[in-house]
């Protein structure tokens, strides 16, 4: 967890630094929060077992206007993920995430942006759960590693005085399991409201 909170300091640090020498450029900060619809991915996961397992994300942003069409936006979120198991105990995996984005935004018109970009997540904490005869049992789990990279994929539309949406997807690409062959990886969509002040 110190490794968390040492990364995201460093991360919040960065954004700060990028707006104290490049403010003639800034879009602005912003804060976002929404949904996450998170599954395990691979060919190692039966879609039969699983399905989406809904989250959430908050955080923060800075926009970096690179031209008048393209820009910058690093971001420091914190995001639940996982997946629902389809069992008889409705057994689930509640990994929770600290996730780095740096993403590309390009916008073909005022409003609408298409974006994508490299995404770092570093685990904050991992469970899973399991219903038997009307209780929850619950334990930590060391499984998982501690960070996991993917790819973000998204469409977002700029609505008037700041507010924003936008629907993306995370593409894991590390599997999630430590001192496993098993071919499992985050992935999921989520939809989400900002504000840029």
């Amino acid at each position: 967890m110190k490794k968390v909170l040492l990364f995201l300091a460093i991360g919040l640090c960065a954004v700060q630094l990028s707006h104290a020498q490049s403010s003639e450029k800034l879009g602005g900060f912003g804060l976002r929060g929404g949904a996450n619809f998170f599954n395990f991915g691979g060919s190692d996961v039966s879609e039969n077992d699983y399905s989406n397992r809904v989250g959430f994300h908050v955080g923060g942003y800075t926009m970096l206007f690179m031209t008048d069409r393209l820009a910058l936006e690093p971001g420091v979120y914190y995001s639940v993920k996982g997946t629902q198991n389809d069992d008889f105990a409705d057994s689930r995996a509640i990994l929770n995430y600290v996730d780095v984005p740096v993403l590309f935004r390009f916008y073909p018109t005022d409003g609408i942006n298409i974006f994508a970009g490299p995404q770092i997540s570093f685990l904050a904490g991992s469970k899973f759960e399991g219903d038997f005869f009307g209780n929850t049992i619950s334990y930590d789990s060391d499984a998982i590693k501690e960070t996991d990279i993917g790819l973000v994929l998204g469409l977002g539309y700029n609505l008037p005085k700041g507010f924003n949406v936008q629907a993306s997807y995370d593409y894991g690409f590390t599997p999630i399991f430590k001192d496993s062959d098993a071919d499992v990886y985050n992935r999921g969509f989520k939809l989400s409201a900002g504000y840029t002040f």
